[in-house]
């Protein structure tokens, strides 16, 4: 599954370019759990808001 990688330019995203499942991995890692932890981090700050007026 795993071979050897080599490009003209070795580049990264020639890197993700090499699976199916490493640009989807990446895009998770990158975009979407980070908006998990703001949304979260927004909804706590919310509920402190709430409980403060």
């Amino acid at each position: 599954m795993i071979e050897a990688f080599t490009d003209v330019v070795p580049s990264f995203f020639g890197t993700l370019n090499r699976g199916p499942m490493t640009l989807t991995i990446f895009l998770h890692t990158v975009i979407i759990l980070p908006m998990f932890f703001l949304y979260y981090s927004e909804k706590k700050k919310q509920k402190q808001g709430d409980h403060e007026d």
